[in-house]
C-alpha cells in the first residue's frame, strides 16, 4: 500500500460514501453518494469544493473528520491527515483529532452556538478539553483572534451571549472558535452563504486574513464560484458525488474545460430586460411606517412605493434594513403605524383578519424556506390543491386537472402528484410553493428571499421559471432579496432599503447607474466578482477611502 505524500496535509484516495434512503411504502435502500473521489491539500493551502446542492461537498468535507451525518457512512477509500489514515483510528484517536487537528465552521453560526453560554466559554472549549493550554492562554488566543477578525471591543467581546451579536459577528466568532486550538485543517462549510453582501465581504476578508496569518490549511465549501475564487489556491468542481474538474483557481475561473464548470462560471450573467410600467399600480404604499410591539422606534419609515401590472419590484438591502418587515405590512401580518396600503385602487385594511377573501386571494406570498412552508405529511397534490378548494370550491377531477396544469407550468409534471415534500430536492420544493401561490390566481406575489437557500444553477432555473410564469399569468412580483445578481436577473424597478428607509428607488436602469448614494455604492461594490484579486482590490479601495475621510 502506497504511503501518503509527506508535504500533503490531506490526501484522499478513492473515497466512497454511502447512505440509507427511506421512501414511504418501500424497503430502505443503500445508495452510493460519493463515487471514488481523490484529492490532495498541501499544508497552508486552501482548496475550494464547489458544486450544486447534493454534489457531495459537505459530505466530503466532513469525511476529513471521519464523520458522516444523518446515517451517511464512509464505505471505501483512504483519508490521510498528516500522513495518518484516520479511517484506521480508534474512537479515542478520532476524538483527539476532532477539534484539535481538524476543526469545522458551519453555515449557520446561530445553530452552532449554545445560547445559554457566553461566547468566550465556547470559543476556548476545544483548547481546554484537549488540554492544549491553560484557560488564560486560551482566552489570550481568543482575544487575538477577535481582533484579527475585526470584532468590536475584542477584550470584552467574549463576555456577550450569542443573541447579543449580529449574524456576521457570530460567523466570525465561529471562525475564531475553529482557529483557537491552532489546528492543521479547518473546514469552512458555506460560512458566508446566509449573510447579506455587505456583511459577507467583511467576513470573507477576515477569514482570508486569518488563514494567511495562521498558515492553516483549509477546505472551503460553497456553491458560489465568485466567493471561492477570492480565498482558494485550487478548486475542485463536484457534481453528483464525482469530480468534474480540478485546477488552479485561475484556470477554473478563466479557462474552464467542462460544460458544467462553464455553466457555473456564467451563471451570474443572466439579466432581465426592463419592462416599462403600464396601467394603474397593482399595489401602492403611501408614507408607510410600522414598528413591532414593544419597540419605541419605527422599523419601516415613511416608505412610498408602487408596483405595476406584470412588473417586478425588487426590494434590496442588508439584513435588518426592513425588507421582510415591509412584506409583513403588505400582507397584514404587521399593522402599519401611519400611511396606507392600496391594492387594485382600494385601501387595504391594516390587519389580516379584516381583509376579505378576495383580497387575500389576490395577494400571495412565497417564503424563503420551502422546507418549513409545506406540511410534510401532505402530498404535493393536496398542498397545491388546497387554495383551489378554498378560493374556488374545486373538488375531485376538476381540482386534480388544475393541479396537473400547475405542475406542468412549473416543469414538474403529473408524476409528482403523490410525492411528499421529503422526496423532493430544494429546487423542486420551491417550485411547488410557486405553484401553490399561482393556484389562487393572484395579481401580486411577494417572493421573500425565495432563491437565497438554493445553489446558483437551481436558483437561476427558479428565476427563469418566475419570469416565464409572469408572461403567462400576467402576475406582478415583489421580490425581496439581498442578492444583487438576482436583482439584475429579474427586476424592472428597484427599491434600496437601509435602516428602514428607502434610500434609492426607480427603474432598474437608473438605480444601477451612477452617481450613487453612499449606501447603494457600498451595496453594489460588495457583490463578489468572478475575477482573481477582487477582494483585495475592494478592501484596498475602502481603506484608502477611509483614510481620505
Amino acid at each position: 500500500m502506497r504511503e501518503a505524500v509527506a508535504h500533503n496535509l490531506v490526501e484522499i484516495r478513492g473515497l466512497k460514501i454511502g447512505a440509507t434512503v427511506f421512501t414511504p411504502g418501500e424497503k430502505p435502500k443503500n445508495v452510493e453518494i460519493v463515487h471514488g473521489v481523490d484529492l490532495n491539500l498541501e499544508k497552508g493551502k486552501v482548496l475550494g469544493l464547489i458544486g450544486e446542492s447534493g454534489a457531495g461537498k459537505s459530505t466530503i468535507g466532513l469525511s476529513t473528520l471521519a464523520y458522516g451525518r444523518g446515517g451517511i457512512r464512509i464505505t471505501g477509500g483512504e483519508i490521510f491527515i498528516n500522513g495518518i489514515d484516520i479511517l484506521k483510528n480508534s474512537v479515542g484517536e478520532l476524538r483527539d483529532l476532532r477539534g484539535r487537528q481538524v476543526t469545522y465552521v458551519s453555515q449557520s453560526a446561530a445553530a452552532g452556538f449554545n445560547p445559554s453560554k457566553r461566547l468566550m466559554d465556547q470559543v476556548v472549549e476545544s483548547c481546554l478539553s484537549h488540554k492544549l493550554c491553560s484557560r488564560k492562554e486560551a482566552e489570550e488566543r481568543a482575544v487575538t483572534l477577535f481582533r484579527k477578525l475585526g470584532l468590536p471591543d475584542p477584550e470584552n467581546f467574549g463576555k456577550r451571549y450569542p443573541h447579543q451579536v449580529s449574524g456576521g459577528q457570530l460567523q466570525r466568532a465561529m471562525t475564531a472558535m475553529a482557529l483557537c486550538p491552532e489546528p492543521d485543517l479547518v473546514i469552512f462549510d458555506e460560512p458566508t452563504t446566509a449573510l447579506d453582501v455587505t456583511t459577507q465581504i467583511d467576513v470573507l476578508a477576515s477569514i482570508k486574513e486569518a488563514i494567511q496569518d495562521t498558515g492553516v490549511g483549509a477546505l472551503y465549501i460553497t456553491h458560489d464560484l465568485a466567493v471561492v475564487a477570492q480565498v482558494s489556491d485550487h478548486i475542485m468542481v463536484l457534481q453528483h458525488g464525482r469530480m468534474v474538474e480540478y485546477g488552479t483557481t485561475d484556470q477554473i475561473i478563466n479557462n474552464p474545460q467542462k460544460d458544467y464548470t462553464r455553466a457555473l462560471v456564467s451563471i451570474r450573467s443572466t439579466i432581465h430586460d426592463e419592462t416599462p410600467a403600464k396601467g394603474e399600480p397593482v399595489l401602492k404604499l403611501d408614507n408607510v411606517s410600522a414598528r413591532y410591539r414593544g419597540l419605541n422606534f419605527d422599523v419601516v419609515k415613511d416608505v412610498t412605493l408602487e408596483i405595476h401590472p406584470s412588473q417586478t419590484l425588487a426590494v434590496v438591502g442588508e439584513s435588518g434594513s426592513g425588507k421582510s418587515t415591509l412584506a409583513r405590512v403588505m400582507t397584514g401580518l404587521l399593522p402599519l403605524r401611519q400611511g396606507s396600503v392600496s391594492f387594485n385602487g382600494e385601501t387595504l385594511p391594516a390587519a389580516l383578519e379584516e381583509r376579505s377573501k378576495e383580497q387575500l386571494r389576490e395577494l400571495q406570498m412565497i417564503y424563503q424556506m420551502a422546507d418549513v412552508a409545506m406540511n410534510p405529511r401532505q402530498t404535493i397534490e393536496t398542498i397545491i390543491g388546497r387554495p383551489l378548494e378554498f378560493y374556488f370550491g374545486m373538488q375531485g377531477a376538476e381540482k386534480r386537472a388544475r393541479v396537473i396544469e400547475l405542475l406542468d407550468e412549473i416543469e414538474l409534471g403529473e408524476s409528482f402528484l403523490k410525492r411528499y415534500p421529503a422526496e423532493l430536492s430544494g429546487g423542486q420544493k420551491q417550485r411547488v410553493c410557486i405553484a401553490r401561490a399561482l393556484a389562487a390566481k393572484p395579481r401580486l406575489i411577494i417572493c421573500d428571499e425565495v432563491t437565497s437557500a438554493l445553489d446558483p444553477l437551481v436558483a437561476d432555473g427558479i428565476l427563469k421559471l418566475l419570469l416565464n410564469l409572469q408572461e403567462i399569468e400576467h402576475v406582478s412580483y415583489l421580490f425581496i432579496t439581498h442578492d444583487l445578481a438576482t436583482v439584475r436577473a429579474i427586476a424592472d424597478t428597484i427599491a434600496v432599503m437601509y435602516q428602514g428607509n428607502v434610500v434609492r428607488y426607480g427603474p432598474k436602469s437608473k438605480v444601477l447607474e451612477p452617481p450613487f448614494d453612499d449606501y447603494t455604492d457600498l451595496l453594489l461594490s460588495s457583490v463578489p466578482e468572478m475575477k482573481l484579486g477582487w477582494l483585495e482590490d475592494v478592501i484596498s479601495t475602502r481603506k484608502m477611502d477611509s483614510a481620505g475621510n
